[in-house]
């Protein structure tokens, strides 16, 4: 079989002696001429992403494991996106992330490419680009961080941010004691180590096939990630020998493994647009009425933050993924394969559960019906999601009155106002907040309680938005209301005091107003992002809603690896 690189490398003539003269910086002459794979690591480390910044370390295993079997590894640093710092969104670079990574995987002399992932965006932005380009690819997660312990107690990366922080604003913890915390909170390299949006792309990588089977949530510290790396730079040079594409491996059946999986962990619900984002640049056909059909009945296994009070290193001792898919294999197709070629349910026959206070047996699960909630009605068209699993039950089925705000500087500036008209009963509705309105769909849904009730002892109300949520959030949080405001929908039109009538069991969002008087009101359109130049305009320009996973319109389907020009 030719490879891909010896477009580049082989022949005698001016352009293939550019291509390998500045590439012979120590390689011999046969990583050129001896038929050897050359293996792209798409590496995400960066200091500014503080959960990818060991990566080099695991980069530097998948090198060797590349080399052992007869291939060449090269770097290449790709777009990082750091969840804690990048302002105003990280999800606003999700697709120019994908796009660049996609071009450079194109552009260059490879054969396959190993992607290196963890923090909320990286993953997902590996594995569009991935999908895009349709070489042999694999990834490699980074993994969670360890626990960490504040007074005697573990700390959830995130969800306890969003614990302490509203104690504090309930005056039941002090400032000072809040801050001590900070310290204890991040205890070693890796990612969140909660459920959320890191830990949930990082199981939909390895239920979608694109992963050395049980290597997710393997603990960023932990050595068995870099024995496990060193096995993935192998499999790499296996993969390009074989020629196995993601398009073969991401097929529907894994898509819906993937929901599946998504529903027994407790994932976040960033996954919803990160799956759908993906499945368009292969062209599955994937919606999102597929999440509810799919994952609806499957039940909650695992007892991790935010909907339960284990954390990732737990569930890794306890069992880890496959111990968790093996309680629900019967619901998983079992033609759909992975990167080994085998189907995933064959990597299933080993896995166990060692500890059943973290990863529960079907017959007893942590709740019967875990997976994301779909919900349309005339508030939502176009569908929006919950996660049942991190809400309050009471909450599920609920009717109060609207307290809308505009933009998220509008909550900042009104909601602990003693002024206030709300109450417990009342649904907080914040717009302007999705793909196009922010821009970039930030993670403002779970907005703060107000004070005065947080005095009073309320922690959760139906708060509904256009914005998304962080995977370690919890709460009764409707989001991903489609169309957005600022693209029309009915978030736009409505005001203060409308009745919101909320039945997730029925799988409904409504505003009690007649639909000729909602589509009479002048819809409100303040506090949108109307960009002027560079990639915000372009972005607002073109992207879709959440129901297509928020990917720019020219982007969905795959282009292939061809490049038809030469450079000189």
């Amino acid at each position: 079989m030719a490879l891909r690189s010896s477009r580049w490398y082989s022949g005698n003539d001016r352009n293939s002696y550019i291509h390998r003269v500045w590439m012979r910086r120590g390689l011999p002459r046969e990583a050129f001429e001896g038929g050897k794979p050359h293996i792209a690591i798409a590496n995400t480390a960066s200091d500014l992403t503080p959960c990818n910044s060991h990566l080099n370390e695991v980069a530097q295993s998948v090198m060797d494991g590349v080399w052992e079997a007869g291939g060449v590894p090269l770097n290449l640093p790709v777009v990082s996106l750091g969840e804690t710092n990048v302002r105003p969104t990280a999800m606003l670079w999700r697709n120019l992330a994908a796009m660049a990574t996609e071009e450079m995987l194109r552009a260059n002399p490879i054969d396959g490419v190993v992607l290196l992932g963890g923090c909320d965006k990286t993953i997902p932005s590996l594995l569009m680009a991935a999908a895009s380009v349709d070489l042999p690819a694999v990834v490699v997660p980074g993994g969670p961080m360890l626990t960490g312990h504040f007074r005697g107690a573990p700390l959830g990366c995130g969800t306890d941010v969003w614990r302490l922080s509203e104690e504090v604003r309930a005056g039941t913890l002090s400032r000072e004691a809040f801050l001590e915390s900070e310290s204890s909170m991040i205890r070693s390299r890796g990612h969140c180590n909660t459920m959320g949006t890191a830990s949930t792309m990082a199981c939909m990588a390895e239920a979608l096939g694109m992963t050395l089977p049980g290597t997710a949530g393997t603990p960023a510290p932990d050595s068995r990630l870099l024995e496990r790396s060193h096995e993935t730079g192998r499999l790499a040079v296996d993969l390009v020998n074989q020629g196995r594409r993601p398009s073969q491996v991401m097929t529907r059946g894994s898509f819906l493994n993937a929901i599946v999986t998504l529903a027994a962990v407790g994932g976040s619900t960033n996954a919803v647009v990160h799956l759908l984002a993906i499945a368009g640049r292969l062209g599955v056909d994937l919606s999102l009425d597929d999440f509810d059909r799919t994952g609806a009945g499957v039940p909650l296994l695992v007892d991790l933050q935010p909907a339960g009070k284990h954390l990732m290193d737990d569930l890794f001792r306890a069992g880890g993924l496959a111990a968790v898919l093996k309680e629900v294999e019967d619901l998983l197709d079992p033609e759909a394969i992975t990167v080994t070629g085998r189907p995933l349910v064959e990597h299933l026959a080993g896995a166990e559960i060692w500890d059943e206070s973290v990863i529960r047996r079907r017959s007893d699960p942590l709740q019967p019906d875990a997976g994301i909630a779909v919900l349309r009605g005339n508030l939502a068209p176009g569908g929006a999601v919950i996660k049942p699993a991190a809400a309050s039950p009471e909450l599920l089925r609920h009717r109060g009155r609207a307290v809308v705000f505009d933009s998220v500087e509008d909550v900042y500036a009104r909601l602990d106002s003693p002024d206030l008209d709300v109450d417990e009963t009342s649904v907080l509705v914040l717009r302007g907040c999705g793909p196009k309105g922010y821009p970039g769909m930030p993670e403002v849904g779970n907005l703060p309680l107000p004070a005065k009730l947080l005095a009073k002892g309320v922690r959760d109300m139906v708060r509904i938005s256009d914005a998304r949520m962080s995977g370690t959030a919890y709460g009764t949080v409707v989001l991903h209301t489609a169309p957005e405001a600022a693209a029309g929908g009915p978030l736009a039109r409505v005001r203060t005091g409308d009745p919101i009538v909320l039945d997730v069991a029925a799988r409904r969002l409504d505003v009690d107003v007649p639909d000729a008087e909602l589509a009479a009101r002048e819809p409100v359109m303040t506090g949108h992002a109307r960009p002027a130049r560079g990639w915000e305009r372009l972005y607002v320009e073109h992207v879709t809603q959440a129901d297509r996973g928020a990917d720019l319109d020219f982007l969905t389907g795959s282009s292939g690896d061809h490049v038809g020009r030469e450079s000189h």
